[in-house]
């Protein structure tokens, strides 16, 4: 079901963990479904992040996709960082089964919210982030019976 990529980023994620003091952080998901991802962010004063850390509650779909989120965007600018979607994920981990897909998608949603915390913390604009609403909800989707994992 889950080809060596995932397997990879589910049993041995990179970047798991919090930053203390981190510039900017999101948090995404549904408690009724299971899915909760929170994305930690370093910035340096070039807008390059310099450390970005996850801890997110789910299924292995859901740790894969939020380690690989991190291992690509770790030394990106924010700008950069916010062009990077669900897609650059799924492909990054050879792609995911088709009722798992959703998972990349929290990952971009999770890395936007935490980049709207830094912007709200700094005042900084982004143009990626014009509509954006972090209180937004539309994680509503079937999972399956694999829940239950955290990293």
């Amino acid at each position: 079901m889950y080809n060596d990529i995932v397997m990879e980023h589910f049993m041995n994620p990179q970047n798991v963990g919090e930053i203390e003091n981190a510039d900017g952080v999101g948090q995404v998901g549904n408690v009724k479904c299971g899915d909760i991802m929170k994305i930690y962010l370093k910035i340096d004063e070039n807008e390059v992040i310099e450390d970005i850390k996850f801890k997110t509650f789910g299924c292995g779909s859901a740790v894969a996709s939020s380690s690989m989120a991190t291992v690509i965007i770790k030394g990106k600018t924010v700008e950069e960082a916010l062009a990077v979607t669900n897609k650059d994920v799924l492909v990054a981990l050879g792609g995911l089964p088709a009722v798992k897909v959703h998972c990349s998608v929290l990952a971009e949603q999770a890395l936007k919210s935490a980049v709207y915390d830094y912007a709200q913390k700094t005042g900084k604009h982004y143009a990626a982030l014009e509509g954006f609403d972090p209180s937004h909800d539309d994680h509503d989707h079937d999972h399956g019976d694999d829940h239950g994992d955290e990293a």
